[in-house]
């Protein structure tokens, strides 16, 4: 794999620098890396941590074992050496299987989408158009981020992106579904946020009593799914 940085992040972490853009080819290497790495995990490998165009690992200084004869010095030179034994840098090429892909369902515009109708208007669509046009796009998980579960989506029609709110609201309610820049995404929890909120969806982003407590994860496919205000009530209750 051409283009790979490795770079120290504190004391426990090592930082894979894949480019320095925000895009999708970029972040599907990101998750492939990811993917590849995970599968060779040793146990003093803690945490793999996607983003955009970096990956951070997180290691036990305390695992690492030193008598490993190609992995001397400090904990971290260790862990380096482990990463380029893996011959990542020679790479042409790193796939991985796709994880399975999530529909979301969402109640679009009204009391759940109130800023709907002014991106659909400076898209110079209707408000119907704009949200079967969010509804039919195919979608990846770049990274989680900002709060816990909260999803960055890649894929979104450019058409509809826009910048986030200049005055963020103080109040934005749990499964808002948002478009910041060019991206969407979807607020695990009530909180502020000053992404354009369309629409909203029942299902919870991120609960800490199931066992996996994020409901989608980097690199997953999801796929939005219009429904009513009836299916929205009908599948609330149901969480």
């Amino acid at each position: 794999m051409s283009g790979l940085e490795i770079e120290r992040l504190g004391e426990d972490a090592l930082l894979l620098r894949l480019g320095s853009r925000i895009d999708e080819a970029t972040n599907a290497r990101v998750h492939a890396l990811a993917a590849l790495i995970d599968a060779r995990r040793p146990p003093w490998l803690v945490d793999i941590v996607p983003a955009h165009a970096t990956l951070a690992l997180f290691i036990d200084a305390d695992l690492l074992d030193g008598r490993d004869p190609i992995a001397t010095g400090l904990p971290l030179e260790r862990a380096e050496h482990w990463l380029r034994s893996l011959g990542l840098e020679d790479a042409a090429d790193v796939t991985h299987a796709d994880p399975p892909e999530a529909v979301i369902p969402v109640v679009y515009g009204g009391e759940h989408g109130p800023d709907l109708e002014a991106i659909a208007a400076s898209a110079g669509l209707a408000p119907q158009a704009a949200a079967d046009l969010h509804a039919s796009g195919e979608y990846r998980v770049a990274m989680l981020g900002f709060a816990p579960g909260f999803p960055y989506l890649n894929g979104l029609d450019q058409r509809l992106a826009a910048p986030r709110q200049a005055t963020p609201r103080v109040r934005v309610a749990g499964g808002s579904v948002g478009i910041g820049g060019a991206h969407t995404g979807i607020y695990p929890h009530a909180g502020p946020g000053g992404w354009n909120i369309i629409g909203r969806t029942p299902l919870r982003l991120f609960d800490l009593a199931r066992e996996g407590p994020c409901l989608l994860g980097p690199g997953q496919r999801v796929r939005f799914r219009a429904i009513d205000q009836a299916e929205f009530r009908r599948l609330e209750a149901a969480q």
